[in-house]
């Protein structure tokens, strides 16, 4: 099974390629509904348009067959080449037969004889691979999902009657909307700044982008690795390119990371969306392992916005990068609600900052969790404890001197982000290991995702399933400092 979306996929092709030269018995149903999370671009999208725009094409071959198996024997050889003709000048089928497939369709998904008859049919006759255009209505008998299909992709807890989503107002701009008005902003000084996006386009914001800049805007579909190559060309091409994807999709296009923008120190700037833990998306769109992926890339810069502020000068940031490639992460949902610049101002590469000086312990917070780690210290402070609370800023290349006077001055050190281990904190032990910290004695611990794959939840629930809210940021800093906890509920 496969959407017409995902159609556009290079795995797609590959591996119709493949199956079309083994020559085996496979069944593709490719589910049509015009529908994806923003509309669909690309060739195949306007060729499957086309393809049910004709006549239903087995009706065609069908009766091409009946009325040559009715002929004497010696013309059914030039009545044969006269039928591949025609079928090869109609629309319906040629693509995917080229690759090897015999293709049914398009045919009615919701009208349930016509479709098992078909499948009953391809399933007893069939010698190899088929392909069986199906077309469906996305949301087809749930008028809400029919009227508002994309909003379906992801739900929170709804009325099924009135199919309205039970969301919590919001009380601050969404990192999303942020991420796009900086870009925009950017944009607006700068015309070699462009933005791509792999069918994700209202996901991560460059709708807006696209209503500003249509002509610096573009939609490369469900394909990842040709959008970072994209990139790296158009980057190497003088233009600055924003590379504007999800965390778990940009995964696919790793292997282009590494050698077409890397290996080249092309200055693409990563902007990588869903960070973290994403509520409503569930496991396959948690962002987890984007900052090891990318730390331990040479001469990349990565970032992650400690607040929808922070974003906006970390957009300024990777505008300002030329010489070689950089990422900034950041989360789904609100921002923390606090004051907006009227403008991103460029930091400086590899410096974070301290939000709060104290003693003992020092926690160093990459990314989003710094308002937790903010909140675990209110709780501390009514214990007697102060911690520092420091924001990295940046995973690499990472802040030494700020590491090291958290280190001089404290005795333990707390590492905390929303990724999985292998990250920061692993980068900041490596330095520490290096730089001879653990041969007096340091106290230190990292807070990371755990080592398994966090169910569909609130981002609230999946991050205290994850260990990473303020009351177990605050039991890690009393665990550390050996300062035994009263009550079940701080455990």
């Amino acid at each position: 099974m496969i959407g017409d979306g995902a159609m556009s996929a290079g795995m797609a092709y590959e591996a119709m390629n493949n199956a079309g030269h083994l020559k085996k018995r496979l069944f593709v149903i490719l589910n049509d509904n015009e529908m994806s999370i923003a509309p669909p671009v690309g060739a195949m999208s306007s060729y499957l348009s086309r393809l049910y725009a004709e006549e239903p094409f087995q009706d065609l071959k069908s009766a091409a067959k009946s009325a040559i198996s009715l002929l004497p024997p010696p013309f059914r050889d030039g009545a044969k080449r006269a039928k591949d003709m025609v079928k090869h000048m109609t629309v319906g089928g040629t693509l995917f037969e080229q690759l090897g497939f015999s293709y049914v369709g398009p045919i009615d998904g919701h009208d349930m004889e016509q479709l098992l008859n078909v499948l009953r049919t391809v399933k007893q006759r069939a010698t190899g691979p088929m392909l069986i255009h199906v077309l469906t209505k996305k949301g087809k008998g749930y008028a809400p999902a029919e009227a508002s299909s994309d909003r379906y992709h992801g739900v929170a807890k709804f009325d099924v009657v009135s199919g309205k989503q039970h969301k919590a107002p919001s009380n601050a701009p969404s990192y999303t909307s942020v991420f796009a008005q900086s870009l925009i902003n950017e944009s607006e000084k700068d015309d070699k700044i462009v933005a791509v996006t792999a069918a994700m386009p209202d996901g991560t914001g460059l709708n807006l982008f696209a209503e500003r800049f249509p002509n610096r805007c573009f939609d490369v579909g469900i394909a990842e690795q040709h959008g970072v190559t994209f990139c790296a060309a158009l980057a190497a091409g003088g233009m600055k390119p924003f590379c504007t994807m999800y965390s778990t999709f940009l995964q696919r296009g790793y292997d282009q990371v590494v050698h077409d923008v890397a290996v080249q120190r092309l200055p693409v700037r990563f902007a990588i969306d869903r960070a973290g833990l994403v509520g409503a998306d569930g496991a396959t769109h948690a962002g987890s392992f984007d900052i090891a992926f990318l730390a331990n890339l040479p001469d990349f810069v990565v970032m992650a916005a400690a607040d929808e502020a922070e974003l906006a000068h970390m957009v300024a940031t990777a505008a300002a990068i030329n010489d070689r490639p950089s990422a900034f992460r950041f989360p789904r949902g609100e921002g923390a609600g606090v004051e907006m610049p009227e403008a991103g101002i460029p930091l400086e590469i590899g410096k974070g900052r301290i939000i709060q000086e104290g003693s003992r312990v020092a926690i160093l917070s990459f990314g989003t969790r710094l308002q937790e780690c903010l909140k675990a210290g209110e709780a501390l402070a009514q214990r007697g404890i102060k911690p520092t609370i420091a924001d990295a800023r940046f995973a690499k290349p990472l802040d030494h001197d700020l590491i090291r006077q958290l280190v001089a001055n404290h005795e333990a050190l707390i590492t905390v982000e929303e990724g999985s281990v292998g990250g920061f904190g692993s980068h900041v032990m490596q330095f520490l290991a290096d730089d001879g910290a653990f041969d007096t004695g340091l106290k230190i611990r990292s807070m990371v995702f755990p080592d398994t794959f966090i169910d569909h939840n609130s981002p609230t629930k999946m991050y205290e399933v994850a260990g990473m809210n303020a009351p177990q940021i605050e039991a890690k800093v009393l665990e550390v400092l050996g300062i035994a906890q009263i009550g079940a509920a701080r455990a």
